[in-house]
C-alpha cells in the first residue's frame, strides 16, 4: 500500500477534523457550521480561491497547479441524518436527533486532507476544484450545485467522488463502469372510498381493501413487466388510514419508492403505477389519485474515467484491494447529477465490516482517511502530470 507519507503524517489531524464535524451534525442545505469549518481549514492551507454559498452552504475551492491543464472536480458531501446516535464514542453527536450515520464527515475530512497536500506540493498542471456539497441525503444538493452552473463556472472537465463502505475490507476501492447506483423515485397513492361503521361494510366503499390489493398488484411490475435480468425494485413503505377499529375510513394512503437503472424502466414503472392504481380502484367502485415524483437519477460511471482512476487506485492500495467489476447497488446518490454533466467515476472505499450506514451505531473509520486522501491527491497528480516529482 502506497499511502502518501506526507498525508499519513497528518492522519491524526484529519481524524480531529472528522470528529469535530461528527460532533456538530447538520442536515440538508443547512450545513452552515460545517461549511464555515471547511472554509477555515482551506484558508489555513492557502488554496487559491474559495467560493461559498453554492446550493446555500456548498463550497468550491480552487487550487492552481504549475501550468496550463484541465480542471478536475473532487467531491465530498457534508450533511448528516435525522437520527439519534448510539455509538457511545467520545466524539458522538452533541445535537439530539442528528448524527453522521453515512460517513459524510469522513468524506469531508478525506477531501480536506487531499486539499492540504495539494496546496503544499502543487505537483500537477491545471486546476483542482474541491467540491464540498450539502444535502446529499435529501433535497439533492448535488443537483442544485449543478443547476447553479458549477460545472461551467469553474470549467470542470471531470469529476470524482468517494463513499465509505462498511461492507468491504478496510482500504478496498470498489467501482464499476456504467451504472453503480440506482435511480430513485417516490410515489403516493390516495384511495378514496366511502367510510362508515365497520359492522355495516355493505353501506360503505372500503378503501382499505382496495389499497391492499393495489399494494400487492404493484409487485407485478418487477415480477411481470420488466426483464428479470434488468433490476428494478418497487417498494411499498408507508400505509396510512383509519382512526378506530370500528370505523371504515373514507381514504387510505400508501406510498413507497421505485429503484431502477434506466430511464426506460422509470417510465414503465410510473405508467404501471398509474394504471394499476386506477384499475384496482375502479374494480372496487372507488378512485385513486397518484403522485409520482422523480428523484435522483442513476449514478453512471464513465468507462474511460474508471480505467484511468483504477490505475491510480492500484498504485495507492495495490492490485488486491481494487475491484472494478462491482455489482451495481439499489441505493441512490446525488453525485449522479454531476456525472450526468461531466465524465467521472464514483468509488466505494471499504472501512472494514461493521454497522451499516444509516444505522445509529455507525461511525466512520478514521484509519482509512489517509487512503482516501491519497487516492484523491494521486488522482490529480497522475491525471494532471506536470513532470515534477510528487511528494512521497
Amino acid at each position: 500500500m502506497a499511502v502518501i507519507n506526507r498525508i499519513a503524517g497528518f492522519a491524526e489531524e484529519m481524524a480531529g477534523w472528522r470528529r469535530h464535524i461528527h460532533m456538530h451534525p447538520e442536515l440538508e442545505l443547512d450545513c452552515h457550521e460545517t461549511a464555515a469549518f471547511v472554509v477555515e481549514r482551506l484558508r489555513e492551507f492557502g488554496v487559491d480561491e474559495i467560493h461559498e454559498g453554492i446550493a446555500r452552504t456548498g463550497v468550491v475551492a480552487i487550487i492552481n497547479g504549475t501550468g496550463d491543464g484541465p480542471c478536475t472536480g473532487l467531491r465530498a458531501d457534508m450533511d448528516a441524518l435525522p437520527m439519534q446516535e448510539e455509538t457511545g464514542a467520545a466524539w458522538a453527536s452533541t445535537v439530539a436527533g442528528k448524527m453522521h450515520a453515512c460517513g459524510h464527515d469522513g468524506h469531508t475530512a478525506m477531501l480536506l486532507g487531499a486539499a492540504k497536500y495539494l496546496s503544499e506540493t502543487r505537483a500537477f498542471k491545471g486546476r483542482v476544484a474541491l467540491i464540498f456539497q450539502p444535502a446529499e441525503e435529501a433535497v439533492g444538493g448535488g443537483r442544485i450545485m449543478v443547476e447553479e452552473g458549477m460545472m461551467d463556472r469553474f470549467q470542470i472537465d471531470e469529476v470524482y467522488a468517494l463513499h465509505t463502505d462498511p461492507f468491504a475490507k478496510a482500504g478496498e476501492l470498489r467501482t464499476v463502469a456504467g451504472p453503480i447506483m440506482a435511480a430513485v423515485d417516490e410515489w403516493e397513492i390516495a384511495v378514496k372510498g366511502v367510510g362508515g361503521h365497520a359492522a355495516y361494510p355493505h353501506t360503505c366503499r372500503d378503501p382499505m381493501v382496495t389499497a391492499m390489493h393495489i399494494g400487492l398488484a404493484l409487485q407485478t411490475i418487477a415480477a411481470r413487466n420488466v426483464d428479470p435480468l434488468d433490476p428494478i425494485v418497487v417498494s411499498v413503505t408507508k400505509f396510512h388510514g383509519g382512526t378506530a377499529s370500528n370505523i371504515i375510513a373514507d381514504e387510505i394512503r400508501l406510498s413507497g419508492t421505485v429503484r431502477s437503472f434506466s430511464e426506460q424502466n422509470r417510465d414503465l414503472a410510473e405508467r404501471r403505477i398509474h394504471e394499476i392504481a386506477a384499475a384496482q380502484a375502479a374494480s372496487f367502485e372507488m378512485t385513486a389519485e397518484v403522485v409520482y415524483e422523480r428523484s435522483y437519477p442513476a449514478t453512471v460511471n464513465h468507462a474511460l474515467q474508471v480505467e484511468k482512476s483504477a490505475r491510480v487506485a492500484r498504485e495507492v492500495v495495490g492490485d488486491d484491494l481494487v475491484i472494478t467489476d462491482l455489482a451495481p447497488e439499489m441505493g441512490a446518490e446525488d453525485f449522479s447529477y454531476m456525472l450526468n454533466e461531466r465524465p467521472g467515476a464514483f468509488y466505494f472505499i471499504g472501512q472494514g465490516i461493521g454497522p451499516s450506514v444509516h444505522h445509529p451505531a455507525f461511525d466512520f473509520n478514521d484509519d482509512i482517511a489517509p487512503i482516501g486522501a491519497s487516492f484523491f491527491a494521486r488522482l490529480i497528480e497522475r491525471l494532471h502530470h506536470s513532470g515534477e516529482t510528487p511528494c512521497q
